[in-house]
């Protein structure tokens, strides 16, 4: 709700009152409940107690409008929860995990409330990371000149977390109307705030901020952490810039249920802070002030077991996820291409760059789709379009409301990313995830959000982004500027991931990715950008679908299977082979690692009965594991030897041009193992 009005116990309305207190018995009965459950072994393995966080947590409810704004609570926000709408049955549905439950069905863990239908977001439990996210739907809210506000509430140790500095950064730079709460309680588990930070209140590490307003409550006073939210609030959506709310809690409770906070906190700090109790302490204000009698507030109280109660037993009977569900949203259906649905094509006409096919697709997708947006490091500045151009010209036809640079910043860069796509499901978006795929890794814990969003909300959200990566050597780089990364990137189930090695299969794969439903990464090898050998005719319209392999040399002598940038090389070596020998390879590229597309290779193997796999990256670990052994596995009666592989030694890519060519596979070397392998 928004409203002018300022609250106090005299003249508030009875049934207000009421309400909160009612809200407050709820909660406090359910977080006391809580515990019982996995003392009776039913489930709830992992409860953070609110008590002691009761003013503020109803009064972040109480403000959120669920058809306007957006909740990103954490983990310790049952009262929160509650106060926004959720029942106690849908609170226990989750402790428990039933499949019922409105969260994720019993995939996530427990004490981690949601209700995506009413914009109460499911968040991670890597502590503060939705902030970036709360930034990402705020974003969403200004660019739709939309009503409502984007609220991330959590703990005030998270706060240290650097990309809270970054959403924090980020959304006051651009001016976005998100609040974000601080409920400091003064621990971190047992960490003591001292340790964290040299201010007294960690809303005091952003004062240096342009365009943020903090305002600071007693978050255990249910009447001035009301007024202070609904103050923040109607700030916040009059001057459309963001704002921290830092409430004062206490923490009554261990940090949950796995923890002894006597082991570090000494009894008369335990018995002070059971002396504040916020539930304790509103009771007696309504009391005294001749509001309420004691008779009226425990009948309340009463009534309040009676539902808990209910929802105990609903709770009980509710059904177990079922574990053949667990192969369900793990990816949403992509995007079908009907008229290409092998993803090859016959087109005649001038040939095109890699990097010219990707700049025109992307702008025709722009073109297609107005609810398309793209930033990152250095992608809109003047002429210049991202660190290789593939962007040029887009901010100068898109404007810079769809087409815009990000800060030095991966996480936020991804992170915000995510959340923007909770906007609205036509939103699209394509991000630079890095400079180079080299320097992604800081955005990693923001990567592995996107590729569980959708299988953990239970199919409710998939963040739609494509994150592109220039990515590869062959241009004397070095360190952070020549690795390939898939090897690593591929071992997260809930993303597709291709790799193209020709302008054609760019484009369409770049098509598909965007108007696909769910998370893309998209290699791009940068040494193939302008080289003429990727050059290739590229329809207006291409589209290639995910997991269709593409066979670029037939034969029947043996199987290369490849993709990126030695695609080009193992066609080179397979021709020079023929030449010599009359022998002819067949050569698979790849174009999509996930999904794979198993059946072209294995029938491939059958039909040469020799295999050889090579990519860029290293040969120990490499992508090229899992593709050995699936021959290994379903087409072992079909090898006349073994399963070969060939890629970088196991050592990081080096500056000088002459460590790299030690390092990285070639032409030459692919040769020689093609040639040992039709030898034995």
């Amino acid at each position: 709700m928004t409203t002018n009005k300022k609250y106090n116990i005299e003249t508030t309305s009875k049934n207000v009152l009421k309400k909160w207190y009612y809200l407050m018995s709820l909660g406090r009965s359910l977080d006391e409940k809580a515990p019982n459950y996995l003392k009776q072994a039913l489930g709830w393995s992992y409860h953070a107690p609110y008590a002691g966080h009761d003013g503020i947590q109803l009064a972040i409810g109480q403000v959120f409008d669920k058809n306007t704004d957006h909740l990103f609570p954490y983990y310790r926000d049952m009262l929160t929860t509650l106060s926004a709408g959720l029942t106690a049955e849908e609170i226990i549905l989750n402790g428990i995990s039933k499949a019922t439950d409105v969260a994720s069905g019993g995939r996530h863990m427990s004490n981690h409330f949601a209700k995506p239908e009413w914009n109460i977001h499911n968040v991670s439990s890597a502590t503060g990371n939705h902030t970036l996210h709360a930034v990402g739907v705020a974003r969403g809210i200004k660019r739709y000149n939309a009503k409502g506000v984007a609220i991330s509430s959590q703990g005030e140790s998270s706060t240290s977390e650097g990309y809270v500095y970054e959403a924090i950064n980020g959304a006051s730079n651009e001016k976005l109307p998100v609040i974000f709460v601080f409920q400091d309680n003064r621990f971190g588990i047992s960490v003591p705030k001292k340790d964290q930070t040299a201010n007294l209140k960690a809303a005091d590490n952003f004062r240096g901020f342009k365009n943020l307003k903090i305002f600071k409550c007693d978050g255990k006073n249910v009447i001035q952490s009301m007024n202070t939210m609904q103050e923040a609030k109607n700030f916040v959506e009059k001057n459309q810039i963001p704002a921290i709310v830092h409430a004062t809690c206490v923490r009554i409770g261990s940090h949950s249920n796995s923890d002894d906070q006597q082991l570090y906190r000494d009894k008369n700090e335990l018995h002070c802070v059971k002396a504040a109790d916020p539930f304790l302490r509103y009771k007696k204000v309504l009391i005294a002030a001749k509001r309420f009698t004691d008779e009226e507030l425990n009948k309340i109280d009463k009534e309040v077991k009676k539902e808990v109660s209910l929802a105990h037993k609903a709770g009980m009977k509710a059904p177990h996820p079922d574990p053949a569900s667990v192969f369900d949203h793990v990816l949403p259906e992509p995007y079908i291409s009907k008229k290409y649905s092998e993803g090859i094509h016959n087109a005649e006409g001038e040939k095109i760059k890699l990097i010219v096919a990707l700049n025109e697709t992307l702008k025709a997708e722009f073109r297609h789709n107005p609810d398309t947006y793209i930033w990152g490091q250095d992608v809109a500045h003047k002429e210049k379009g991202g660190i290789f151009n593939v962007t040029k010209g887009m901010q100068q036809e898109f404007g810079i409301e769809r087409v815009f640079n990000a800060p030095i910043a991966e996480d936020f860069i991804v992170g915000t990313a995510n959340g923007m796509s909770r906007f609205n499901d036509k939103i699209r978006i394509v991000i630079e995830g890095a400079e180079f795929a080299d320097y992604f890794w800081p955005a990693m814990e923001q990567f592995v959000e996107l590729t569980h969003e959708y299988w953990r909300t239970n199919g409710q959200f998939a963040p739609n982004v494509t994150i592109r990566l220039a990515s590869g050597g062959y241009i004397g780089g070095g360190l952070y500027h020549s690795q390939t990364t898939e090897a690593a990137l591929t071992t997260f189930p809930g993303i597709r991931v291709v790799y193209p090695s020709f302008a054609d299969d760019a484009a369409g794969l770049l098509r598909t990715s965007i108007r696909s439903q769910g998370p893309t990464l998209f290699f791009e090898p940068k040494a193939l950008y302008n080289d003429p050998k990727a050059e290739t005719v590229v329809p207006d319209d291409f589209e290639v679908p995910f997991g269709k392999a593409r066979i670029r040399k037939e034969g029947k002598a043996m199987t290369m299977i490849t993709y990126g940038n030695t695609t080009h090389m193992c066609l080179e070596a397979a021709n020079k082979i023929t030449e010599e020998t009359g022998s002819e390879i067949e050569v698979i590229d790849l174009r999509s690692l996930i999904p794979l597309d198993k059946d072209t290779i294995i029938n491939s193997v059958k039909k040469t009965n020799k295999a050889l796999v090579v990519h860029e990256d290293k040969v120990f670990s490499g992508f090229g594991d899992e593709i050995a052994t699936m021959i290994m596995e379903e087409a072992f009666e079909h090898l006349d030897a073994p399963v070969k592989r060939i890629g970088s030694v196991f050592t990081p890519v080096g500056f000088n041009r002459i460590l790299e060519n030690a390092i990285l596979p070639d032409t030459d070397k692919i040769y020689r193992a093609a040639k040992g392998l039709l030898e034995y």
